[in-house]
């Protein structure tokens, strides 16, 4: 990146600079649609900015998260790009974790250095059976593991959601995935309006809101530019930021690959509209980025990495990721207990 174009070659990021480098307030909407629509050749500078922007914001320190799914497929509703919708003849089927397996999949994931574990289900919404199995794997966890705790468990009630802020639950993960405006194309069983409840009554309850988006399910790049502001508005702890992988079965499952320099663009577009927001490389990077591109948003203005495999597909090995840190010179975040 020593030879990126100067700023002033391209006035949007000339006004980032002294808009979030300098002032820590997010690009606008209209603002990030055009750094959307940057060239090719404005690239490395703009990469270049959002990481000086993650770390004056941030600071350098990487946060490291493994996700393991308590139950896998068989969800009532039809998110059209997930495999675990049973509305789709997709390839995956139904299956349950047991406690043993799930406190031996949080030891695995403290021993690569991750501070967050999160506990993820396909479901609508919880159950009383799920959550007396989330209580007890909490608790069982919590005996044999230092390790923060996360939950994505879909859509709450306000019970639920004192019930799991009483348990200790870290942070809590309900995805918005794309914008208001192009949501009825994605999600039909469900509305936009539901997941914000959701997500409003989690930062009510004091948890912190991990809030993410899925990219490339051919939304426009102004709907882009309005999921980015959106999340924003919403102001969550974190950002997980995930690339469509067409999964066979579903209605995206002919949907082509994101270009990697659309996705880097992306990156550091979500950067600018939250320059102090954790914001977390998530499923589909590795189709879509590959080894270089994931250096390159690494530079680009992320702090964050699940570490893993996904909840349905196989993500980057752990150690690849891990290794990638250290050649960067990247020190992974610490433990630091606040409940």
């Amino acid at each position: 990146m020593t030879n990126s174009p100067p700023l002033q070659d391209h006035s949007i990021l000339e006004t980032a600079r002294r808009q979030v480098l300098e002032q820590g307030a997010g690009l606008a909407r209209e603002q990030l649609l055009e750094v959307l629509r940057l060239p090719d050749e404005a690239l490395p500078a703009l990469l270049e900015l959002a990481h000086h922007v993650r770390l004056r914001h941030c600071g350098e320190d990487v946060e490291v998260e493994g996700i393991i799914s308590i139950k896998t497929g068989g969800c009532p509703e039809d998110c059209h790009f997930c495999s675990q919708s049973g509305l789709f003849d997709s390839p995956v089927r139904g299956v349950w974790l047991d406690i043993p397996e799930l406190v031996k999949a949080a030891k695995e994931t403290a021993a690569t250095g991750a501070t967050e574990f999160c506990i993820v289900a396909a479901v609508r919404g919880p159950d009383i059976k799920l959550m007396n199995q989330v209580k007890f794997a909490i608790d069982r966890i919590r005996q044999e593991v230092d390790i923060n705790i996360a939950c994505s468990l879909g859509m709450l009630t306000r019970r639920q959601v004192e019930q799991l802020a009483g348990w200790g639950v870290h942070r809590y993960n309900h995805n918005l995935e794309t914008a208001r405006s192009f949501f009825p194309q994605v999600v039909t069983t469900h509305t936009y309006e539901e997941r914000l409840e959701t997500c409003a009554m989690v930062k009510d309850a004091g948890m912190e809101l991990c809030c993410g988006a899925l990219i490339g399910m051919g939304e426009t790049l102004e709907q882009r530019a309005e999921l980015a502001a959106q999340l924003a508005a919403l102001g969550p702890h974190e950002v997980p930021l995930n690339f469509l992988n067409p999964r066979p079965g579903t209605p995206l499952q002919d949907q082509p690959l994101m270009d990697g320099k659309d996705a880097l663009r992306a990156i550091a577009a979500f950067r600018l509209a939250m320059p102090g927001t954790v914001l977390r490389y998530a499923g589909g990077r590795e189709l879509t980025l590959g080894d270089l591109g994931t250096r390159q948003g690494l530079l680009g203005g992320i702090n964050a990495v699940i570490v893993g495999n996904y909840l349905t597909t196989l993500g980057r090995p752990a150690t690849a990721d891990l290794n990638l840190l250290v050649d960067l010179n990247m020190p992974i975040k610490e433990l630091q207990k606040t409940l």
